[in-house]
């Protein structure tokens, strides 16, 4: 009765969608599109942020941040996927794995609470506007970016 299963699994096999060329082909077009459309359009928000003067408020603040967020998130899986779909051995580590689904999970809590700071940044304008820029100080913009990377780390490594 004590025996036990002591096998250890290094590594995880990818089961492909097909064995077409084609549509492989397809997927990595398809794939690779989105993929730098979403790096080009949140690089291009962050850029626009922080060189313009005028846009210089805690709205765009968080919204910069935000986009820096979903940077993060679209790049722990996407690379991986689109470099896959034209290996025959497609297999990634324990610990690429677990790093996946640390950063997913981190970029995700981060986006929640993100995304919860930016609920009150447009409550505080709309119901105090006379008290917005006291309220929403670069400070307390700052604290709120550091509390929501602390919740979001925290709920990866829970």
């Amino acid at each position: 009765m004590d025996e036990a299963n002591h096998s250890v699994v290094s590594e995880f096999v990818f089961l492909g969608l097909s064995d077409s060329w084609k549509i492989h082909l397809l997927l990595f077009l398809f794939s690779s599109v989105f993929y730098v459309s979403i790096l080009m359009g949140n690089l291009l928000m962050v850029l626009t942020v922080t060189s313009d003067p005028r846009l210089q408020s805690p709205m765009y603040f968080l919204l910069a941040n935000l986009s820096i967020i979903d940077l993060v998130f679209c790049s722990s899986t996407a690379p991986k996927m689109i470099y896959d779909l034209f290996r025959k051995h497609k297999t990634i580590s324990f610990g690429g794995c677990v790093a996946q689904i640390f950063f997913i999970h981190s970029a995700g809590g981060t986006e929640m609470v993100l995304l919860i700071a930016m609920a009150f940044d447009r409550y505080v304008a709309i119901c105090k506007p006379l008290h917005y820029l006291t309220v929403m100080s670069p400070q307390r913009c700052i604290l709120f970016l550091v509390i929501s990377w602390i919740i979001g780390i925290i709920h990866s490594v829970i």
